[in-house]
């Protein structure tokens, strides 16, 4: 199969737009690529740069050790799957997945075997027979992916191809895409602005903002430790509570200060990493996840642990667990809190939290301090 590479990909519109601004990128043999990020961020522009549906203003683009800048897509040896499937709608589903091959002048055997074997897989043999107007969303959705897999190219590009599908059909498609990347062993690059899909599909993720990328990562590094203020507050649901403190002294130990005079610990590594940096009474963002903050009535304080306290304005109630809201130095903070708390709106609320789980952020730069 092959590997990509993207070196300085710039694109720039007409009227001096840039979409995308300086994409430096390696991506590995049979990698699972997420490019994720808000609208607009120039996730979609790069893929379709990739698959050469976009001129690339600047920069090199490689594919395996070819240089593909000026290759058309149909050379590129690669497949993609779109948001809005793109079936011939006079074909019948066997006829949509063997277009492709036919036009290639590939024998009939084997257009036959590689369509049946691609249906297997994807669960479709039933529907053969069938027109896309016969069929649901998700099936339009594999016979989509089926078209792309008979083709056996080096590299697949997903853009948002789930996007049109409701949330159940999403939750069983992305189990079904995530085989199928085992299942080819290829490589794949695959957009959405949903980060639960980022998460749970990607060998790695690349959050963009802006026509910048913010952070290239595993999934679970980049929940874990999030470059900067951006990237924290996308990745993850319900997204991470930020508060503005002071970096202070308190005795010998590193404390964050907030707003209304709640005093935070951090953890050693972070205190020591603001010390030698000169962050001494200066302001800083702090962010902590919804399921960090527990509720002390059913969860004993314990050392190495700072409190929150606070009225609920509202309690939803999500099965397992409760979101708590309530406001903290004129910011609305969420909780995700065991359903045992049974808190309801109106209720105090005393919440901890460990230090090691407190994020801290430059509050110019908004980069992550470590």
């Amino acid at each position: 199969m092959a590997n990509l590479s993207l070196r300085h990909i710039k694109k720039v519109y007409p009227g001096n737009v840039t979409a995308v601004k300086d994409f430096n990128m390696e991506v590995e043999d049979k990698e699972f690529i997420v490019l994720v990020g808000p609208s607009g961020c120039g996730k979609t522009t790069t893929l379709r740069m990739i698959a050469g549906l976009e001129d690339i203003s600047d920069g090199e683009l490689y594919i395996g050790e070819r240089f593909v800048n000026d290759v058309a897509p149909k050379d590129r040896d690669i497949a993609m799957v779109f948001q809005n499937y793109a079936l011939y709608p006079h074909m019948t589903v066997y006829e949509n997945m063997a277009f492709g091959l036919k036009l290639k002048k590939v024998p009939k055997a084997e257009i036959d075997s590689k369509v049946k074997h691609a249906a297997k897989m994807l669960e479709i043999e039933h529907l053969l027979d069938r027109k896309p107007k016969a069929l649901s969303g998700g099936q339009r959705q594999r016979v989509a992916l089926g078209r792309a897999i008979v083709r056996e190219p080096k590299v697949f590009l997903m853009d948002e191809p789930l996007s049109n599908l409701d949330a159940k059909l999403r939750v069983q498609m992305r189990t079904v895409i995530s085989k199928l990347h085992k299942q080819l062993e290829t490589t794949f690059v695959y957009v959405t602005h949903d980060q639960t899909e980022a998460m749970t599909m990607g060998t790695r993720i690349v959050i963009m903002k802006d026509g910048d990328i913010q952070q290239v990562d595993t999934p679970q590094r980049a929940y874990d430790n999030p470059a900067n203020l951006f990237v924290a507050g996308f990745i993850g649901s319900p997204q991470m509570n930020f508060l503005k403190g002071t970096v202070v002294l308190e005795g010998q130990r590193v404390c964050l200060k907030l707003q209304d005079g709640t005093m935070v610990g951090i953890s050693d590594e972070k205190a020591a990493a603001l010390k030698e940096r000169g962050y001494i009474s200066k302001e800083v963002y702090m962010g902590i996840r919804p399921e960090h903050l527990h509720d002390a009535d059913i969860e004993p304080l314990s050392s190495g642990y700072s409190v929150f306290k606070g009225q609920i304005e509202l309690a939803e109630l999500m099965g397992a667990e409760i979101y708590l809201y309530f406001d903290l130095c004129g910011k609305q903070i969420t909780a995700r809190v065991d359903s045992k708390a049974a808190k309801k709106s109106g209720d105090a609320v005393e919440l901890h939290f460990h230090w090691d789980k407190v994020h801290v952020f430059d509050a110019e730069t908004e980069k992550a301090i470590y």
